[in-house]
């Protein structure tokens, strides 16, 4: 049994209850976590009727659709005991790249992802419209005005995320998003009737459908109808798992339900950057942003070549520039450190490795090292210097790195001030909102980094005046 994991896009709002916590589900808006009126969905009451007689089986008899006070859900429609099997979708129900005409996916290769793919099928099934017989899905995805990834982001909106890593990720995204548009374009060049229909606008639209709605799958990704209904609760430990042998998706219940609850699962773990990125919304104080940091070997450094040759040695990734010569440029991963007196979880070793490498000052400090490395695990300057001082000195550059960030973080959030301009749109105020809560979030991480590294930095200087 297959463990899939997934995140929903939707259209996130305000709303007038700040200490209520929010869920997401994948056709809806954002829902409460307690037991809210629940009422049939009227608009959508023909839908499992028609993917059970389109699967020749039953999906579902426990789950309702139901409208809580803030959209679409599932709603228990008996009673439901933890380990009870809530949902069946059968793989053939399910749209995958292999849903593609024969003879477009020979000519698809394998250099074009299986997202790419996905979104050709969606493509050619919305262009179907009501000829489709995916017609009862597809029309209740979202439509374009309704998605707020950061690829659809204006250059005037993207600037307000330069700070982050994730614009540059944005701009990366729309590369690749551009590129596999145009592969598939030449691929099916030979069929007109094809080839006219998917728009780059389109394509789009697809793909960022597929990247915040498809689970993965031994058949790459596949869009699930159904379950794109239930919510996410991120303590619950009930997941959609993928049977190869049944050929069927399915959900088991982790807890007791009485008939009126809202079903929940969980999506998964994702910082605001990918939530951003990748599904169009963001959430206040997510306990699971990051922020990536970079750092180099500054050129005027009478060590760097040595200092790059030892990285190298020992498995630290280089590169070579436009010119050939080797160099060092990395983005370290910080999680936010929960506490300043443990062991500093969430700054990762490897950064804290590469300080004490850079702060070195003789070839004889770089030796040690090496021998060190070579006497332990093979890893690199992952353990305290013995010099006191050196060690300071190490951690003093990562806490001046932090420091200069969190300046130029608290700078960009003080620039998205809103207006009170009645002519900002909407739009425009949700993705404003989207980026506040994603350099919040990152400015957190930073500050927690910063406490713990000058907490060290003082425990080591209070040891060093005890010697």
């Amino acid at each position: 049994m297959l463990v899939v994991a997934r995140v929903t896009n939707v259209w996130r709002f305000r709303l007038p209850l700040p200490h209520l916590k929010l869920h997401f589900s994948s056709l809806s808006q954002p829902k409460l976590s307690f037991q809210l009126p629940y009422t049939l969905d009227k608009e959508n009451h023909d839908f499992l009727p028609w993917l059970e007689r389109k699967a020749g089986a039953q999906v579902s008899s426990l789950l309702s659709i139901g409208k809580s006070s803030y959209g679409r859900a599932l709603f228990a429609s008996k009673t439901i005991r933890a380990g009870d099997c809530i949902l069946r979708v059968p793989y053939h129900v399910q749209l995958a790249p292999d849903n593609l005409p024969l003879e477009i996916r020979a000519l698809l290769t394998n250099e074009i992802g299986h997202v790419a793919k996905l979104a050709s099928v969606v493509i050619l099934e919305m262009k179907l419209g009501e000829d489709s017989d995916w017609a009862p899905y597809i029309s209740r995805l979202p439509q374009l005005k309704e998605m707020h990834s950061t690829i659809f982001w204006s250059e005037n909106e993207l600037e307000m995320i330069r700070q982050s890593s994730l614009y540059q990720e944005t701009i990366n995204k729309q590369s690749l998003v551009e590129k596999e548009f145009f592969s598939i374009r030449q691929a099916v060049e030979r069929f007109p009737e094809i080839s006219e229909r998917i728009t780059y606008k389109d394509f789009m639209h697809a793909y960022a459908l597929v990247s915040s709605r498809a689970w993965g799958s031994t058949r790459g990704e596949s869009l699930i109808p159904f379950a794109d209904f239930l919510n996410h609760d991120g303590n619950s430990r009930a997941v959609v798992l993928n049977d190869d042998d049944k050929l069927l998706s399915e959900v088991i219940a982790d807890r007791d339900y009485i008939p009126g609850d809202q079903v929940l699962i969980r999506y998964g773990k994702f910082s605001n950057a990918t939530l951003s990125l990748d599904f169009g919304f963001t959430v206040p104080f997510n306990i699971h942003d990051e922020v990536h940091i970079q750092f180099n070997i500054p050129h005027h450094d009478p060590l760097r070549r040595m200092k790059l040759e030892i990285l190298q040695r020992h498995h630290v990734a280089t590169n070579k520039d436009v010119l050939g010569f080797i160099s060092f440029t990395d983005s370290f991963t910080i999680k936010e450190v929960r506490s300043t007196s443990e062991k500093g979880k969430g700054i990762p070793q490897s950064l804290r490795a590469f300080a004490r490498v850079l702060c070195a000052n003789s070839p004889q400090e770089l030796n040690d090292l090496a021998i060190e490395a070579e006497q332990t695990d093979g890893r690199l300057a992952r353990r305290p210097l013995r010099n006191i001082s050196r060690e300071i000195e190490a951690h003093q550059i990562l806490i001046a790195r932090t420091n200069q960030l969190i300046e130029e973080y608290e700078a960009s959030i003080k620039s998205l001030v809103p207006g009170n301009s009645p002519l900002v749109s909407e739009t425009l105020a949700l993705r404003r909102q989207m980026a506040h809560e994603l350099l919040n979030g990152e400015l957190r991480v930073l500050k927690s980094a910063s406490a713990w590294l000058k907490n060290y930095c003082t425990t080591l200087t209070t040891i060093g005046s005890h010697l």
